[in-house]
């Protein structure tokens, strides 16, 4: 991505989507949201990007997948060894 001159406050498709991703985990400064802001103003690609961001952002925070513990995880690992052999 190439750099960007920080005072500007039009901001390209690529860049757009660059702050959308980190506001999605809170690391956007005020700044980076408002030029975000006005980009989803008048970009319809952009717009479409948030909406899909938001919407995985949603659907991963109501997921209640859960994961085996690393000594489960072990235990299961011995016990297959040892059925094989």
């Amino acid at each position: 991505m190439k750099t960007t001159n920080k005072n500007k406050v039009f901001v390209s498709c690529e860049e757009a989507k660059h702050i959308c991703d980190k506001n999605q985990y809170g690391e956007a400064s005020f700044l980076e949201i408002i030029k975000l802001n006005i980009r989803l103003v008048y970009c319809k690609v952009t717009r479409a990007y948030s909406k899909r961001n938001t919407k995985l952002t949603k659907t991963i925070n109501k997921s209640t997948t859960q994961s085996i513990s690393a000594s489960d995880k072990e235990a299961m690992k011995k016990e297959i060894t040892k059925r094989i052999n």
